[in-house]
């Protein structure tokens, strides 16, 4: 199994020493996430139908404010609930990570006063930055990770000229691009991207 898989918009899954998805959204597997993270409560990465098929009895979900009464409302008990907020370090029994503010800088469709996030992840001795639905923030720009997922298909986030310029401030070994081909955004934005990438830097195209 390969250790990243990438479905609709920005619904990510890592394999490791366990499993951990992001914004899950229509994954094709059953009851397998040890965690699961939740930038924020939009319909294209917030599912609760896809919540309730990947998770156990066990399952940690990680996730802004905004979604817990829904949770707890679908029987999730409180305390495999961890609230977080932006640009605060977490530490859990197996895993450690940071949150990052996910905002728009000059448009309305993700506040910065609503408080939701990007995660920075270290896992399995990899730093992976999932950067939820965001433009490129003075936080983003300073984040160091081996992995980045960062949206490209403009309108509500970062379009590609402008992740290109961010993924290259960044330096990561790997760049994944995401936001793309679902609501906005197509496999151009996700070439033209690519090709902006400084070298040194691989990108990953994944097939949806």
């Amino acid at each position: 199994m390969e250790p990243i898989e990438l479905n609709l918009q920005s619904s990510i899954k890592l394999n490791g020493s366990k499993t951990l998805y992001f914004d899950p959204l229509e994954m094709p597997y059953k009851n397998d996430a040890d965690y699961i993270f939740i930038t924020h409560p939009h319909f294209d990465h917030f599912s609760l139908l896809s919540i309730l098929e990947l998770k156990k009895e066990t399952t940690m979900i990680i996730t802004p404010k905004d979604i817990v009464e829904e949770l707890l409302s679908i029987g999730i008990k409180e305390e495999y609930i961890l609230v977080v907020k932006p640009n605060e370090h977490y530490v859990l029994k197996n895993l450690e990570f940071d949150t990052i503010g996910a905002y728009n800088l000059h448009k309305k469709n993700h506040p910065k006063e609503n408080g939701w996030v990007g995660y920075v992840v270290n896992f399995d001795e990899v730093i992976y930055y999932i950067m939820g639905d965001t433009d490129a923030t003075p936080a983003s720009k300073e984040v160091k990770c081996d992995v980045l997922f960062i949206p490209i298909g403009g309108t509500y986030t970062m379009d590609c000229i402008e992740a290109s310029n961010l993924a290259n401030i960044i330096k990561p070994r790997l760049a994944i691009p995401t936001h793309y081909g679902y609501v906005v955004g197509s496999y151009k934005d996700a070439e033209v991207f690519k090709k902006r990438l400084n070298k040194g830097i691989e990108c990953k195209i994944f097939i949806k």
